[in-house]
């Protein structure tokens, strides 16, 4: 899983070192790198391992071959997704668009979210994160929560025991 959030810097030459754990878990599925494209919702870059964008495709071919939102869906992400490999030292090259897209300047901000990633501006992403906490505490009662216990047996000899 993407875990965790990491600050890198841009050399001179637009590179950017991809934090090690990112790189082993993508390299743990067979990938020497990732796709990326523009965020819906903010002012950054989503990342992901190539069987989450075939997924993501896949669930925008179900849509009518005729239907505009399936048009919509495919030129907002597909066709602005690019696919970045690591060089030997582990960074990649983001293209100057999508660095205009996150408002990267000279740092970036690797954002872990379990299955997919985000790269933001560092001040940005501080920004969005007190917001995030905010509205997560006023709705953590939105997560469904799968009871383990229930499913081991313990609440059941707890049943048991009282009745």
């Amino acid at each position: 899983m993407f875990l965790s959030s990491y600050e890198n810097r841009l050399d001179k030459k637009g590179r950017v070192s991809v934090p090690s754990s990112f790189r082993a878990y993508l390299n743990s599925m067979g990938y020497n790198g990732f796709i990326t494209y523009p965020s819906f919702n903010h002012a950054a870059l989503d990342g992901c391992a190539q069987d989450r964008i075939e997924k993501l495709s896949e669930s925008i071919d179900s849509l009518g071959p005729f239907e505009d939102k399936r048009d919509y869906f495919a030129t907002s992400v597909l066709s602005e997704s690019i696919s970045l490999n690591f060089d030997s030292e582990g960074r990649v090259s983001i293209p100057e668009k999508l660095l205009k897209h996150a408002k990267i300047k000279s740092n970036i901000i690797f954002v872990g979210l379990g299955k997919v990633f985000q790269m933001w501006d560092p001040k940005t992403f501080e920004d969005f994160k007190s917001v995030a906490r905010k509205k997560s505490y006023i709705n953590r009662s939105a997560l469904k929560w799968d009871n383990k216990f229930k499913k081991e047996g313990v609440w059941q000899s707890i049943l048991v025991v009282e009745s």
